[in-house]
């Protein structure tokens, strides 16, 4: 914990007996909250717990329901909006930065302060103001410079800067690392210590487990609109999180209640599949009722080869056969979807959904052509009884098929997508990052959904950044390193699957290659060897 926290009995903010209704549904019930200057707090739960609604109430978008109050440095506020919120210190940023790209630098972190010489605004004032506060956060961009071509990182570093400029003592920080690339996340990281060491309280929200044991010096959690506790960093543990947020222990969390892996009945045939750039010849089998893991360092290749497979991307080579049938004409996804082959794409929002269009019609979308009539006419009935059996087993929660799934939460748009793959029967389903941007609950029913995949026959390949995910679920793990299937552990490989194996072959240490020659075996008919 914090130095600054130790020596500061007084919190910063605290939030007592916080409660709001929307329409007659109590979202939020009494709940408390408490931060001191110089910690990094985190506020955990999943989606629909309640925190963003906590937080825009501490931001002054919402008023909370009589009855509760919110103290800055043991002053209670009897009015709050987003000017008094700001004014008393409080910086939020949102997962969706509010900067103005056609602005510069200097122009968005003075905007609504900006400085002016008689009636018009002065520029060259506002970029000497925000110097200091850019050398600060050790920004290597201009204030002159226009907002459009900074990196999704450095508009973040702007963000800040506007909250440290405005002389924010409290801020907030909603899922900061979504966009961000590894070394982006390792800058930020280190500007959040610096922040907090300077004194500076900071509410970080995030899924990512591992993000809140190396940040946090405190752990609130919110369930269903209630405050549930909260955890010193000393006594923080996935088990504890976990049983906190969902209201069950860990056990059981990953789902791995299938059949053992047994190399039985091949379900899919990958043979030399390349692209020319990043992808080299790559080959694998994998089997009916079986869970198969890709890992790999990002940049791997890993979603490439999946994208080849799934014919998305053109190929250079490469053979596919799925159940049992040679696949010669794959030009296009269309044609891997009639094979039998599905792709979930890492990128649900851009790539996979219809954010506009409802949950019904998602989950529709790949059955119109067997759902139309003589003349093309869809069979609006037959599409809404699938789709509520869908939102049924799939345990999608939303009112009704009609709502937009823009509109849902991430774990249920990806389960509304994964409902609409499953409506094709496949033989084989890909799954780029399952539970990337989900919620722990989300991940949980995800999981299960997986294994009871596998339990009927499905073969499954698992693609994810996640190395507890891939140890949890995966019967075999393939290793990916610069565009080439290098090894394979779990199976019969006679390797462990263990987070440490699959790091040591993914970097392609020293200890990797001490680990393979001591799992030497007979592969002379072995997929990966065949490259």
């Amino acid at each position: 914990m914090s130095a600054v926290l130790s020596l500061t009995p007084q919190p910063v903010l605290e939030m007592t007996a916080i409660s709001k209704t929307f329409n007659g549904l109590r979202v939020l019930k009494d709940v408390a909250l408490k931060v001191y200057a110089g910690e990094v707090h985190a506020l955990m739960g999943e989606n629909g717990a309640g925190k963003s609604t906590l937080m825009k109430i501490l931001s002054g978008a919402y008023q909370a329901d009589a009855g509760g109050e919110i103290r800055i440095d043991g002053q209670a506020l009897s009015a709050f909006d987003p000017l008094s919120a700001k004014a008393r210190g409080i910086a939020v940023i949102y997962q969706e930065l509010s900067l103005c790209p056609n602005l510069s630098v200097a122009e968005n972190i003075y905007l609504g302060r900006e400085l002016r010489r008689g009636w018009s605004i002065d520029r060259k004032a506002m970029e000497a103001g925000c110097v200091d506060v850019l050398v600060r956060l050790g920004a290597d961009f201009k204030p002159s410079t226009t907002v459009s071509v900074l990196s999704i990182a450095e508009r973040q570093l702007v963000e800040i800067a506007r909250a440290l400029h405005a002389n924010a003592k409290i801020l907030v920080m909603d899922e900061p690392t979504t966009p961000l690339s590894s070394r982006e996340t390792d800058r930020l990281f280190a500007l959040i210590k610096q922040l907090r060491d300077q004194g500076l309280a900071i509410i970080y929200i995030s899924h990512r487990m591992a993000e809140i044991y190396e940040l946090s010096d405190r752990v609130s959690v919110l369930r269903d609109g209630e405050y549930v506790g909260m955890l010193e960093r000393d006594a923080l543990s996935a088990e504890a999180l976990v049983k906190m947020m969902v209201g069950r222990d860990l056990s059981g969390f990953y789902k791995k209640e299938h059949a053992a892996y047994d190399p039985g009945a091949v379900v899919m045939r990958v043979r030399d599949m390349a692209d020319g750039k990043r992808v080299k010849p790559c080959s694998f089998d994998l089997h009916a009722g079986e869970v198969l893991g890709i890992a790999g360092l990002v940049g791997a290749g890993r979603t490439e080869l999946a994208r080849l497979i799934f014919a998305a991307d053109p190929r250079t080579s490469g053979t596919l056969e799925v159940a049992g049938k040679a696949i010669t004409d794959l030009r296009n996804p269309a044609d891997a979807i009639r094979a039998g082959v599905v792709y979930l794409t890492e990128d649900r929002k851009a790539q996979g959904l219809f954010l506009d269009m409802s949950v019904r019609d998602n989950i529709n979308v790949c059955a119109c052509v067997p759902d139309a009539h003589a003349g093309g006419v869809l069979d609006r009935g037959r599409g809404a009884q699938r789709a509520i059996e869908a939102i049924r087993s799939l345990s999608i929660r939303v009112a009704s098929g009609k709502v937009n799934v823009g509109a849902l939460s991430g774990g249920n748009q990806q389960k509304v997508l994964l409902a609409r793959l499953l409506e094709v029967k496949p033989h084989v389903l890909i799954l780029d990052e399952p539970t990337r941007g989900v919620d722990i609950g989300s991940k949980s029913e995800i999981y299960r959904i997986i294994n009871e995949l596998a339990k009927a026959g499905v073969g499954i390949v698992v693609i994810s950044s996640e190395l507890p995910e891939i140890i949890g679920t995966c019967d075999r793990v393939l290793i990916m390193r610069e565009g080439e299937l290098v090894a394979e552990v779990g199976g019969h490989s006679g390797q462990e699957i263990s987070q440490e194996r699959i790091i040591d072959l993914a970097t392609g240490s020293e200890n990797a290659a001490v680990a393979a020659a001591h799992g030497a075996r007979d592969t002379s008919d072995h997929p990966i060897q065949q490259q």
